[in-house]
C-alpha cells in the first residue's frame, strides 16, 4: 500500500470520525433543547390548564400524555437526523406496538382503566378511598396506575384495571361519617346507665357532629355481658382524632363511674356420688 492510499484512508477516516462526532455534538444539544422545550411546553399547558381551572386529575393526566408524546416526537426528529428512515422507524414502531401490545395486555388494560376513571370520576386527586383494596388518599391518577398515600404514609401504586375492576368506596362525596366502635359491659352493669353516660360523654369530644346524634344501643350479648355499639359522626378528616379520643372517654367514663370491670366467668358444678 503507497503512501498516497495510506494518507487517502486517514483522510476518509478522519473526515468520517469527525463528522459522527459533529452528529453526536448536535444529537446531545437536540436532546438537551428538546426536552427543555418539552418541559416549557408542559408548564405553559399546565398554567393555561389551571386558569381555566380545570380539575387536577385531569391535568396530571394530560400532562402525562403531553409528555410521552413529545419525547416520543423527540427520539423520532433525533433518529431521523442520523439518516434514519422515519416512516420506517414508524412502520417498525407501529409493528412493535402491536407486538408488544399482545405481550402487554394488562398494560394496556391499565391504559384503559384510566381513560375511564378520568371520564367517569369515580374519585379525584384529593379524595379519600378504598380502591384496589388500599385506602388512603389519592395524590395521582396516573396513565396507568393510581398513587395512594395510606393512613401510615405509605405511597402505593395500583394499577387502574384493578382499581376499575373492583369496588371503589369514596369517603370524600360525602360531608361526614360514622365511627363504629364496641364497648364490652359486664353482665352485672347496668346497660341503661351506661348508655346514657357514653351518650354524653362522648358528644363533648371534639369535631363530633351534634347532628346526627350519638348512637349508643346493645350490638350483641355474649358470656361476659352485653356489648354496646357507640357511634358518634365526624366529618371526614376528624374520623382517626374522634376514633382514639372516644375509645379513651369510653374507658375513663365508665371507669370513673365506678362500673365493673368485664371479666370472663365461668359456673362450674361439683356433684357428689352417694
Amino acid at each position: 500500500m503507497t503512501g498516497e492510499e495510506i494518507q487517502r484512508i486517514q483522510n476518509i477516516l478522519v473526515s468520517s470520525a469527525t463528522d459522527l462526532g459533529l452528529k453526536l455534538v448536535a444529537a446531545i444539544a437536540f436532546w438537551v433543547v428538546g426536552r427543555f422545550l418539552i418541559g416549557l411546553v408542559e408548564r405553559l399547558v399546565r398554567k393555561g390548564l389551571q386558569r381555566q381551572k380545570v380539575d387536577p386529575t385531569v391535568l396530571r393526566y394530560l400532562g402525562s400524555i403531553i409528555t410521552i408524546t413529545l419525547n416520543v416526537l423527540l427520539v423520532v426528529g433525533i433518529l431521523g437526523y442520523f439518516g434514519f428512515q422515519t416512516t420506517t422507524f414508524a412502520a417498525l414502531f407501529a409493528t412493535a406496538g402491536i407486538a408488544i401490545g399482545a405481550a402487554w395486555a394488562g398494560l394496556l388494560s391499565n391504559f384503559a382503566a384510566g381513560v375511564f376513571l378520568i371520564v367517569l370520576r369515580p374519585f379525584t386527586v384529593g379524595d379519600m378511598v378504598t380502591a384496589g383494596g388500599v385506602t388512603g388518599t389519592v395524590t395521582e391518577i396516573g396513565l396507568f396506575s393510581t398513587v395512594i398515600h395510606t393512613a401510615d404514609n405509605v405511597s402505593t401504586l395500583i394499577g387502574n384495571n384493578k382499581i376499575f375492576g373492583d369496588t371503589i368506596q369514596n369517603f370524600s362525596n360525602t360531608p361526614y361519617r360514622r365511627v363504629d366502635l364496641k364497648c364490652q359491659l359486664s353482665g352485672a352493669a347496668d346497660h341503661l346507665a351506661a348508655m346514657k353516660l357514653l351518650k354524653e360523654k362522648v358528644a363533648e369530644i371534639q369535631n363530633v357532629l351534634p347532628e346526627p346524634n350519638v348512637e349508643v344501643g346493645i350490638l350483641e350479648s355474649n358470656l361476659i355481658g352485653p356489648v354496646l355499639a357507640v357511634r358518634p359522626y365526624c366529618n371526614n378528616q376528624f374520623y382517626w382524632q374522634v376514633y382514639f379520643d372516644a375509645n379513651q372517654v369510653i374507658r375513663e367514663s365508665l371507669t370513673a363511674a365506678g362500673f365493673p370491670s368485664p371479666m370472663p366467668a365461668q359456673n362450674v358444678f361439683v356433684t357428689q356420688s352417694s
